[in-house]
């Protein structure tokens, strides 16, 4: 099935202007300033100017600023926003786009000086209200980049269809606190279908997913795990607010034959009734809000059965940054992700023991893998670009998504972000 592709208006009009006047003109020169103080430190290569006379860095990935004038200018403007918004105009490239990113992500706490860091609330944007995941607005959040064309996806998804980090075969390190998966380094072999298939069955295996389970899943994707439960004996009720989801995961559901055994629903997960053994969500908390959090592992904990687990696996990242961000509008808000937020484990761990019966018994990091997905959806999407604008999305649209992809592995890739899969349960089994 394939919809009309969604054009964000409002976010792509602020790109048929570049800043100008005399504000500007200070707030660019400002941003240079800064930017050339950041980069001149860290190992990377700018080049400014299409002549590319004036170098800066230490050497390293390559960034070449294409139009300084507009570059500042946007940057100085919108900070990161801005920054990511003259890559979609052309202003600055990057060949290895990914590997300069990830040098500015590993030092991103750092880039700008300490005392400046003090004025960052009078600085940055705040999230608009429209935005803010309250039940009236959820679905246009979710609409935004979910509907966006089935079509679009298969792009660059495996044949699972799984928009999520995958899970390598790669040994596991007990740190006390958590397990932490080793780099998937040397495992190009394996096949990202192989190892999306590896995450959704270690899931249901961490709550005891098998015949006669009734499993809750929290944001239905396009139904892998559904199916993958349902061949396992479960029932299964899953829950989206993607019209676009809900038509092809039906279709793969039934496909499969397990339509006896899966019911999908268009439906905001505070709105579901029953009781579960099981309750799964696959990096779904991301688009919460923080606001909501809560109100979040109180559903789950109401839902959950007694002696009944929880699987989640969610993208999180330091608590200190997410303490330092949380009233930030920031661009994968404004182009890709409108009313995301990323938690933190402490968040998590804080808000379930303070509001629910439930409690984190076991959890697995592996964030470099979800690096490695990403740069295999990356690749795959920048070889389908012909079809990506067939299907109408146009050049800016491929940049912006590019950039995203790439943007997002840099932070996973740096280790600024982690993904974490949790097993929680209340300890009553």
């Amino acid at each position: 099935m394939t919809t009309t592709p969604l054009r964000p208006e409002s976010a792509w009009a602020s790109l048929d202007t570049v800043p100008a006047g005399l504000k500007a003109d200070v707030s660019a020169r400002i941003a240079r300033s800064l930017f050339r103080a950041a980069v001149n430190r860290l190992p990377v290569t700018v080049r400014e100017g299409s002549a590319s006379t004036k170098t800066w860095g230490t050497g390293g990935p390559e960034m070449r600023i294409q139009r300084p004038t507009e570059f500042f200018a946007r940057v100085g403007r919108d900070g990161l926003i801005g920054f990511g918004e003259a890559y979609l105009t052309g202003a600055w490239d990057a060949e290895d786009l990914g590997g300069f990113l990830t040098v500015l992500a590993a030092e991103m706490p750092n880039l700008i000086p300490a005392p400046l860091q003090k004025l960052r609330a009078a600085y940055v944007r705040r999230p608009p209200r429209h935005q803010q995941n309250t039940q009236a607005n959820t679905r246009d959040n979710i609409s935004h980049h979910y509907d966006l064309s089935n079509d679009l996806f298969k792009q660059f998804l495996d044949e699972t269809l799984s928009y999520s980090s995958a899970l390598y075969d790669t040994s596991v390190t007990d740190r006390g606190d958590h397990l932490e998966a080793a780099p998937p380094e040397g495992h190009r072999s394996e096949s990202l279908a192989e190892a999306q298939v590896r995450k959704i069955e270690r899931l249901l295996d961490q709550t005891g997913v098998g015949e006669g389970t009734r499993v809750l899943e929290v944001g239905t994707g396009w139904g892998e795990l559904a199916v993958r439960a349902a061949r396992r004996g479960a029932t299964v009720h899953s829950v989206t607010l993607s019209k676009e989801q809900l038509d092809l995961a039906e279709e793969r559901v039934a496909e499969a034959g397990f339509a006896d055994r899966v019911t999908i629903e268009l439906s905001d997960y505070r709105d579901v009734q029953g009781q579960y053994d099981a309750v799964v969500s696959v990096e779904m908390i991301e688009a919460v809000g923080h606001e909501f959090w809560s109100t979040y592992f109180q559903t789950i904990d109401r839902l959950l059965a007694p002696g009944g687990k929880v699987g989640i696996q969610a993208i999180t990242m330091p608590h200190d940054r997410m303490m330092a961000t949380r009233s930030t509008w920031t661009w994968i808000n404004k182009y890709i992700f409108p009313g995301g937020f990323l938690p933190s484990v402490t968040a998590i761990d804080e808000i379930t023991r303070a509001d629910t019966a439930l409690r984190i018994s076991e959890r697995l990091s592996f964030g470099q893998h979800y690096a490695e997905t990403l740069k295999r959806w990356d690749e795959a999407f920048m070889a389908a670009r012909e079809e990506v604008r067939r299907l109408g999305f146009d050049k800016t649209f491929q940049r912006m998504w590019h950039f995203y992809l790439e943007y997002s592995r840099a932070g996973f890739a740096s280790g600024y972000i982690d993904v974490q899969q949790l097993t929680l349960d209340r300890g009553d089994a």
